[in-house]
């Protein structure tokens, strides 16, 4: 066992219990979740969540992907296979990580995909319009995606100005800030705060957050109006 001397993981505060970033989209008749980490299989036990339509991918690191052999559970409620929608690194990582979901002998209970390339072309899951936005995650392209006037994006440290036009409008975004002090590969506190306040978006929620953040409630109250720290159960309507 290893012991940790971190304030925010011994906070008796349940917002500081942070588990790996992943959002549940839900309309009145489709249900997809974007990035399945190693908590996968907990978050969705945890929101009660029995059916699932699709699974969007930002990218292939291992806290993005790792837990989508949990998937097999909604497969055989369904009945069905998991619609996964991915570029083409993601989907080359997803085949290496879990190859005995692609093999040619199919053996009851293993994780059944299809695998659905994307770009950054808008698409339509169910009756979702989902449109992606190209980030950079220092050289590694990953993919933010908006829904409506919701924009979600993990895993970056910068955006070109093109694809910020595809944010503009949204009344939320859910925005990754790794620290207050700036990384090689995250936006930091300031940086995805300025980020914000040059797209004018009314409500900014920062997730992806490591410890050294702080603690919840410390670092929410120097934060400005329209700007709060995400935590884990947040439910955002639009």
């Amino acid at each position: 066992m290893i012991a940790c001397p971190c304030e925010v993981c011994h906070s008796a505060n349940p917002s500081d219990k942070r588990l790996r970033s992943s959002i549940l989209v839900q309309s009145a008749t489709t249900t997809l979740v974007v990035d399945t980490g190693p908590d996968f299989r907990y978050q969705m036990l945890r929101a009660n969540v029995t059916h699932l339509d699709a699974i969007l991918f930002t990218h292939p690191h291992k806290d993005h992907v790792a837990g989508l052999d949990d998937v097999r559970a909604f497969n055989f409620f369904s009945g069905q296979p998991m619609n996964i929608y991915a570029n083409e690194l993601t989907q080359e990582v997803i085949i290496r990580e879990f190859p005995y979901a692609f093999s040619e002998k199919k053996y009851p209970g293993l994780p059944e995909l299809i695998l659905n390339s994307i770009d950054t072309e808008p698409f339509v899951v169910g009756d979702i319009l989902v449109i992606p936005v190209l980030v950079w995650h220092l050289k590694m392209p990953v993919l933010a995606f908006r829904f409506g006037s919701f924009t979600y994006i993990t895993d970056a440290n910068r955006i070109e100005e093109t694809e910020k036009e595809k944010i503009r409008g949204s009344e939320v975004m859910v925005i990754n800030a790794l620290r207050k002090d700036k990384h090689v590969s995250h936006f930091s506190l300031g940086e995805a705060m300025a980020i914000a306040r040059e797209l004018a978006i009314p409500q900014t929620w920062l997730t992806h957050m490591s410890h050294q953040m702080g603690k919840h409630d410390e670092v929410n109250s120097e934060l400005p109006n329209g700007v709060a720290l995400a935590y884990d159960t947040l439910q955002i309507k639009i």
